[in-house]
């Protein structure tokens, strides 16, 4: 296994941004991408999201997000819902738009499942393969975010 580095984050950081540029016209701060030295990021909030990775690369892609921020999301999209579950769908099309966007750019070895999500905050967010994850942390409005990036790329054969 081989982890990605400082450089492959900058893939993730403008699929972030480029997500919340698509859906609201506006720029999201990035305030900072650091590497992961605990098992769970301060940074964790009420909503989270994330996806497995399998084939060419292993391990997760976090979104976690307050409650308010996603259903002011929801808001500026126009949905008339924003149940719980329309909130955990929103972060799992977030956690599912960002893998898929870092897909493109590290190729189809990267097999995306389908979003896992929950709506309390817990200790369930934790590195699963990688030494070196990375925090992607984002503000938008006057919300903050997490993304956490805890993939390797898989040994080639």
């Amino acid at each position: 296994m081989s982890a990605i580095n400082e450089k492959d984050i900058l893939i993730f950081v403008e699929a972030v941004s480029n997500f919340f540029f698509q859906i609201t016209q506006e720029k999201v701060e990035i305030k900072t991408a650091y590497l992961l030295e605990d098992d769970v990021p301060s940074a964790t909030f009420d909503l989270t999201s994330y996806i497995t990775l399998s084939g060419g690369f292993t391990g997760r892609i976090y979104f976690s997000a307050p409650h308010s921020m996603l259903t002011h999301l929801l808001l500026v999209m126009g949905e008339q819902n924003r149940s719980d579950e329309r909130l955990l769908d929103a972060a799992g099309e977030i956690a599912n738009t960002i893998s898929g966007n870092a897909r493109k750019h590290f190729g189809e070895t990267m097999e995306i499942s389908v979003p896992t999500s929950q709506t309390t905050k817990s200790n369930w967010l934790k590195t699963v393969v990688s030494p070196r994850s990375y925090v992607i942390l984002v503000k938008w409005k006057h919300y903050r975010a997490s993304v956490v990036v805890d993939i390797q790329r898989a040994e080639q054969k």
